[in-house]
């Protein structure tokens, strides 16, 4: 008499483009020990989806309409914490790793990894290992080795760096706009673009991460939100 086979790898799937949950499925269901349960294509359904099915892996695109791939992480850890979470994006910037990880995803794999490594990345983190991809890897060692120097910022342009550093010093909008010679709504409007950049909330949240990464002085006064 053969034993029973061990129950498969229970997996979420959201990211916002169908076709690329068609695929994602369809290969990591070719594998005996992984089965799909759900899908979603926002993060407000993947975390109601989550809540429903309580898959063993959550595998999440960071950029989705209603919630992020880092806000359903959190959401997860704060909620149901022995779910496992597999971010699956095209985004290898920094501010990006740095914020998943810090959130408490498990995994960190791009796009444009292998079949067999996304489905090996899978089964680490259900193991309960992390699973990172090389170039996320690499690039971790490189921020670590920075912390004596100064890391380049190649997510943010000079003037956005301009902007964060004299947010950090407590400038109002206005403030800012008269030290750098532009408007108010200039000013605005690079704080948008850091925001989005670096998948941060406030003035606070974007001049820590920045802080984090070296990237601006650790002299920080106290931040307007305005």
């Amino acid at each position: 008499m053969t034993g029973l086979s061990p129950a498969p790898i229970r997996v979420l799937l959201a990211d916002d483009h169908a076709i690329v949950r068609a695929g994602i499925r369809q290969f990591l269901e070719h594998t005996h020990d992984i089965q799909v349960v759900a899908e979603a294509d926002d993060g407000e359904a993947a975390q109601t989806l989550i809540r429903t099915h309580l898959p063993d892996v959550a595998v999440l695109d960071i950029q989705m309409p209603k919630a992020t791939g880092i806000e359903v992480t959190r959401w997860v850890r704060a909620n149901l914490p022995r779910i496992g979470v597999l971010i699956l994006t095209a985004y290898d910037d920094d501010p990006y790793i740095l914020a998943v990880l810090q959130a408490g995803a498990n995994g960190y794999v791009l796009k444009t990894a292998s079949p067999s490594d996304l489905i090996q990345a899978v089964r680490d983190v259900y193991a309960g290992k992390s699973a990172l991809d090389a170039a996320i890897a690499q690039k971790l060692i490189a921020h670590i080795s920075s912390q004596n120097g100064t890391p380049v910022a190649e997510a943010l342009t000079d003037r956005e760096l301009e902007v964060l550093s004299l947010a950090a010093k407590g400038y109002t909008n206005k403030a800012i706009g008269v030290q750098l010679g532009i408007s108010d709504r200039t000013v605005q409007g690079h704080l948008a673009h850091i925001f989005d950049k670096m998948q941060a909330g406030s003035r606070t949240e974007a001049v820590m991460r920045a802080v984090s990464l070296g990237w601006i002085s650790q002299n920080v006064g106290n931040i307007t939100e305005e």
